[in-house]
Protein backbone atom coordinates (compact mmCIF):
# COMPACT_ATOMS: atom_id res chain seq x y z
CA UNK A 1 0.00 0.00 0.00
CA UNK A 2 1.46 3.46 -0.87
CA UNK A 3 1.36 6.10 1.46
CA UNK A 4 1.44 8.70 -1.72
CA UNK A 5 -1.82 9.65 -1.66
CA UNK A 6 -1.83 10.19 -5.61
CA UNK A 7 -0.39 6.57 -6.14
CA UNK A 8 -2.89 4.99 -3.41
CA UNK A 9 -6.07 6.23 -6.05
CA UNK A 10 -4.53 5.14 -8.95
CA UNK A 11 -5.61 1.46 -10.21
CA UNK A 12 -3.19 -1.19 -11.12
CA UNK A 13 -3.18 -1.29 -14.48
CA UNK A 14 -2.34 2.48 -14.05
CA UNK A 15 0.69 1.79 -11.98
CA UNK A 16 2.23 -0.70 -13.96
CA UNK A 17 2.20 1.52 -17.14
CA UNK A 18 3.85 4.04 -14.88
CA UNK A 19 6.40 1.59 -13.28
CA UNK A 20 6.96 4.43 -10.19
CA UNK A 21 10.87 2.87 -8.61
CA UNK A 22 11.34 3.68 -4.71
CA UNK A 23 13.91 6.46 -4.42
CA UNK A 24 15.40 7.98 -0.89
CA UNK A 25 15.14 11.68 -0.39
CA UNK A 26 17.76 12.91 1.73
CA UNK A 27 18.06 16.41 3.54
CA UNK A 28 18.62 19.06 0.88
CA UNK A 29 18.47 16.87 -1.69
CA UNK A 30 17.64 18.83 -5.41
CA UNK A 31 14.41 17.73 -6.88
CA UNK A 32 14.05 20.39 -9.25
CA UNK A 33 16.27 23.70 -9.65
CA UNK A 34 15.54 26.53 -12.05
CA UNK A 35 16.39 26.03 -15.39
CA UNK A 36 17.31 22.40 -15.19
CA UNK A 37 15.25 19.85 -17.59
CA UNK A 38 12.54 18.12 -15.59
CA UNK A 39 13.30 14.01 -15.95
CA UNK A 40 11.50 12.77 -13.55
CA UNK A 41 7.79 13.21 -11.67
CA UNK A 42 8.28 12.49 -8.00
CA UNK A 43 5.76 10.94 -5.26
CA UNK A 44 6.78 12.03 -1.67
CA UNK A 45 6.03 9.28 0.81
CA UNK A 46 7.46 10.73 3.81
CA UNK A 47 9.43 13.83 4.82
CA UNK A 48 8.55 17.13 3.13
CA UNK A 49 9.82 18.97 0.34
CA UNK A 50 9.78 22.84 -0.37
CA UNK A 51 9.69 24.53 -3.22
CA UNK A 52 10.57 27.94 -3.13
CA UNK A 53 11.48 31.51 -5.32
CA UNK A 54 14.87 32.43 -5.11
CA UNK A 55 16.00 36.59 -5.43
CA UNK A 56 19.15 37.81 -7.07
CA UNK A 57 20.71 38.62 -3.76
CA UNK A 58 20.46 34.93 -3.17
CA UNK A 59 17.44 34.98 -0.65
CA UNK A 60 14.58 32.18 -1.10
CA UNK A 61 11.12 32.43 -0.14
CA UNK A 62 8.11 29.35 0.28
CA UNK A 63 5.93 29.24 -2.55
CA UNK A 64 4.65 25.61 -2.32
CA UNK A 65 5.51 22.58 0.06
CA UNK A 66 4.85 18.83 -0.48
CA UNK A 67 4.55 15.97 1.45
CA UNK A 68 2.63 12.73 1.00
CA UNK A 69 -0.48 13.68 -1.16
CA UNK A 70 2.10 15.46 -3.67
CA UNK A 71 3.61 15.14 -7.08
CA UNK A 72 6.33 17.33 -8.08
CA UNK A 73 6.96 17.98 -11.72
CA UNK A 74 3.68 18.66 -13.06
CA UNK A 75 4.52 21.28 -15.20
CA UNK A 76 6.36 19.26 -17.51
CA UNK A 77 3.26 17.53 -18.11
CA UNK A 78 1.91 20.75 -20.13
CA UNK A 79 4.85 21.99 -22.05
CA UNK A 80 7.65 23.55 -19.56
CA UNK A 81 10.82 22.44 -20.76
CA UNK A 82 12.85 23.73 -17.68
CA UNK A 83 12.30 24.17 -14.02
CA UNK A 84 10.95 27.46 -13.01
CA UNK A 85 11.04 26.81 -9.35
CA UNK A 86 14.21 25.36 -7.24
CA UNK A 87 11.97 22.26 -5.29
CA UNK A 88 14.05 20.21 -2.33
CA UNK A 89 14.11 18.02 0.34
CA UNK A 90 13.99 20.11 4.17
CA UNK A 91 13.11 17.00 6.00
CA UNK A 92 14.86 13.64 4.99
CA UNK A 93 12.58 10.84 3.97
CA UNK A 94 11.66 8.89 1.07
CA UNK A 95 9.27 8.34 -2.14
CA UNK A 96 8.99 7.22 -5.73
CA UNK A 97 9.66 8.37 -9.26
CA UNK A 98 8.75 7.63 -12.28
CA UNK A 99 10.54 8.93 -15.93
CA UNK A 100 8.69 12.24 -17.29
CA UNK A 101 8.71 9.71 -20.64
CA UNK A 102 6.11 7.81 -19.07
CA UNK A 103 4.22 10.13 -17.11
CA UNK A 104 3.87 11.92 -20.55
CA UNK A 105 1.75 8.86 -22.18
CA UNK A 106 -0.33 7.93 -19.04
CA UNK A 107 -1.40 12.04 -19.02
CA UNK A 108 -2.03 12.37 -22.47
CA UNK A 109 -4.52 8.77 -22.42
CA UNK A 110 -6.26 11.74 -20.32
CA UNK A 111 -7.82 8.85 -17.91
CA UNK A 112 -7.17 9.00 -13.91
CA UNK A 113 -3.93 10.10 -13.56
CA UNK A 114 -4.71 13.14 -15.49
CA UNK A 115 -7.36 13.94 -13.84
CA UNK A 116 -5.94 13.07 -10.49
CA UNK A 117 -2.78 15.68 -11.39
CA UNK A 118 -4.59 18.07 -12.73
CA UNK A 119 -6.80 18.39 -9.25
CA UNK A 120 -3.67 18.27 -7.54
CA UNK A 121 -2.48 21.49 -9.14
CA UNK A 122 -5.56 22.79 -8.15
CA UNK A 123 -4.42 22.24 -4.59
CA UNK A 124 -1.05 23.94 -5.25
CA UNK A 125 -2.80 26.72 -6.85
CA UNK A 126 -4.97 27.24 -3.73
CA UNK A 127 -2.32 26.68 -0.97
CA UNK A 128 -0.17 29.38 -3.36
CA UNK A 129 -2.76 31.70 -3.55
CA UNK A 130 -3.96 31.55 0.30
CA UNK A 131 -0.03 31.63 1.84
CA UNK A 132 0.21 34.91 -0.04
CA UNK A 133 -2.80 36.68 1.11
CA UNK A 134 -1.36 35.07 4.59
CA UNK A 135 1.85 36.21 4.43
CA UNK A 136 0.07 39.98 3.22
CA UNK A 137 -2.85 40.11 6.08
CA UNK A 138 -1.37 37.94 9.14
CA UNK A 139 0.78 38.28 11.59
CA UNK A 140 3.88 36.33 12.09
CA UNK A 141 3.12 34.50 15.19
CA UNK A 142 -0.22 33.49 13.16
CA UNK A 143 1.66 32.33 9.61
CA UNK A 144 4.64 30.54 11.98
CA UNK A 145 1.53 28.16 13.62
CA UNK A 146 -0.19 27.91 10.08
CA UNK A 147 3.00 26.37 8.99
CA UNK A 148 4.33 24.44 11.58
CA UNK A 149 0.95 22.86 10.93
CA UNK A 150 0.98 21.70 8.07
CA UNK A 151 4.50 20.86 7.73
CA UNK A 152 3.38 18.56 10.84
CA UNK A 153 0.85 17.30 8.65
CA UNK A 154 3.22 16.60 5.82
CA UNK A 155 5.05 14.70 7.44
CA UNK A 156 2.46 12.94 9.75
CA UNK A 157 4.61 13.69 13.06
CA UNK A 158 4.55 16.27 15.69
CA UNK A 159 8.23 16.79 15.78
CA UNK A 160 10.95 17.18 13.24
CA UNK A 161 14.34 19.57 12.67
CA UNK A 162 14.48 22.69 10.98
CA UNK A 163 16.46 25.43 11.99
CA UNK A 164 15.08 29.33 12.64
CA UNK A 165 17.07 30.48 9.46
CA UNK A 166 15.02 28.29 7.44
CA UNK A 167 11.79 29.65 8.97
CA UNK A 168 12.84 32.33 8.14
CA UNK A 169 13.44 31.90 4.37
CA UNK A 170 9.96 29.98 4.04
CA UNK A 171 7.98 32.79 5.73
CA UNK A 172 9.42 35.49 4.26
CA UNK A 173 10.59 37.10 7.23
CA UNK A 174 13.84 38.05 9.31
CA UNK A 175 15.33 35.90 11.40
CA UNK A 176 14.30 38.00 14.44
CA UNK A 177 10.58 38.11 13.62
CA UNK A 178 10.99 33.97 13.81
CA UNK A 179 13.13 33.96 17.53
CA UNK A 180 10.29 36.52 19.04
CA UNK A 181 6.96 34.24 17.01
CA UNK A 182 8.75 30.84 18.11
CA UNK A 183 9.82 32.17 21.64
CA UNK A 184 5.99 33.14 22.08
CA UNK A 185 4.85 29.92 20.88
CA UNK A 186 6.83 27.87 23.60
CA UNK A 187 6.24 30.46 26.41
CA UNK A 188 2.43 29.80 25.62
CA UNK A 189 2.99 26.01 26.18
CA UNK A 190 2.02 25.32 22.39
CA UNK A 191 5.85 24.22 21.37
CA UNK A 192 9.31 22.89 22.68
CA UNK A 193 12.13 24.34 20.51
CA UNK A 194 15.94 23.14 20.82
CA UNK A 195 18.97 22.96 18.08
CA UNK A 196 16.37 22.88 15.60
CA UNK A 197 14.01 20.45 16.63
CA UNK A 198 10.79 21.60 17.16
CA UNK A 199 7.99 19.76 18.58
CA UNK A 200 4.34 21.00 18.63
CA UNK A 201 2.77 19.98 22.15
CA UNK A 202 -0.54 21.55 21.84
CA UNK A 203 -1.93 21.15 18.49
CA UNK A 204 -5.53 22.44 19.55
CA UNK A 205 -3.65 25.15 21.27
CA UNK A 206 -1.64 25.73 18.09
CA UNK A 207 -4.34 26.01 16.04
CA UNK A 208 -6.42 28.20 18.01
CA UNK A 209 -3.37 30.71 17.26
CA UNK A 210 -3.19 29.96 13.26
CA UNK A 211 -5.25 32.15 11.04
CA UNK A 212 -8.05 30.82 9.01
CA UNK A 213 -5.36 30.00 6.05
CA UNK A 214 -4.29 26.62 7.56
CA UNK A 215 -7.97 24.58 7.65
CA UNK A 216 -8.59 26.08 4.34
CA UNK A 217 -5.01 25.22 2.62
CA UNK A 218 -5.33 21.41 4.53
CA UNK A 219 -9.27 20.70 3.66
CA UNK A 220 -8.15 21.29 -0.46
CA UNK A 221 -4.35 18.87 0.02
CA UNK A 222 -6.54 16.19 2.14
CA UNK A 223 -9.36 16.34 -0.06
CA UNK A 224 -8.11 16.64 -3.72
CA UNK A 225 -8.01 12.67 -4.55
CA UNK A 226 -12.15 12.77 -4.22
CA UNK A 227 -13.43 14.28 -7.39
CA UNK A 228 -16.01 13.37 -10.01
CA UNK A 229 -15.10 9.87 -11.54
CA UNK A 230 -17.76 10.74 -14.22
CA UNK A 231 -15.21 13.03 -15.44
CA UNK A 232 -12.45 10.26 -16.30
CA UNK A 233 -13.42 8.30 -19.22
Amino acid sequence: MFANSLLRALPQDVLERLRPERVLLPLLHEIEFPGKPIHHLYFVESGMASMTATFQDGEQVEVGMFGFESVIGISALMGTRQSLNRVYTQIAGDGYRTTLARARVEFQRGEIFQALTLRYVQAQLLQAMQSAGCNAKHEVNQRLARWLLLCADRVQSNTFLLSQEFLGDMLGVRRTSVTMAALALRQAGLISYSRGKISILDVSGLRSISCECYQVIKDHLDSYTEFDTALVR
